[in-house]
């Protein structure tokens, strides 16, 4: 018996239609991406000017290598964002080893990059979470509140609170692994 094949994914829709040359695919692309590209940017490189050319960058090397994008090891989302985070980190290394100073070791200035990177990147998967675990996450962790209080403040039980902190760091763990996996895979294993 043979088995239906499924519908493309709507960034597989996107890849083709990039690929056939189609403007609008990047249009949809970019109003859908480019807070999150730009954010991200941000984020990492805290320079808005230095953000807004990465962004740029991002969709310009999408709209002419649109083959890069491997749908089967993930969306197009996820994609992007590793891009973005991988070339951002790289500029912050490059700023910072032009104001080197001569007789530093480095050691700091590594140390900060990687800080600026692994919170950029937290907050990133920690955006891309569902709106509850996201709410429970943000008034624990950021506002420094127990459980208790983000169940009173959320309306929702102590018990609600500790199920959506648990699948939402679960979670948050399992997204940071899979792109530590990826940025392995492909070469960059010090970010």
């Amino acid at each position: 018996m043979a088995t239906p094949e499924r519908p493309p994914r709507w960034d597989e829709q996107v890849q083709h239609r990039l690929a056939r040359g189609e403007e609008t695919a990047l249009g949809e692309l970019y109003d859908q991406l480019a807070p999150m590209v730009h954010g991200l940017a941000g984020r990492i490189l805290a320079d808005p000017t230095a953000a807004a050319q990465l962004t740029r960058e991002i969709f310009a090397h999408v709209w002419e290598h649109p083959e890069d994008f491997d749908p089967a090891r993930g969306t197009l989302r996820s994609w992007l964002g590793a891009l973005t985070h991988r070339r951002a980190v790289e500029r912050l290394r490059a700023r910072r080893a032009a104001e080197h100073v001569p007789g530093e070791d480095g050691r700091d200035t590594e140390d900060e990059i990687r800080a600026v990177a692994t919170a950029a990147r937290v907050q990133y998967v920690v955006d891309s979470l569902p709106r509850s675990l996201r709410e429970t996450i943000a008034v624990t962790y950021y506002d420094g509140r127990t459980y208790r209080e983000t169940a009173r403040l959320l309306g929702i039980g102590e018990q609600a609170a500790k199920q959506r902190m648990r699948l939402g760091l679960e979670l948050l763990a399992t997204e940071l692994a899979e792109e530590r996996a990826r940025q392995d895979e492909a070469g960059d294993g010090e970010t």
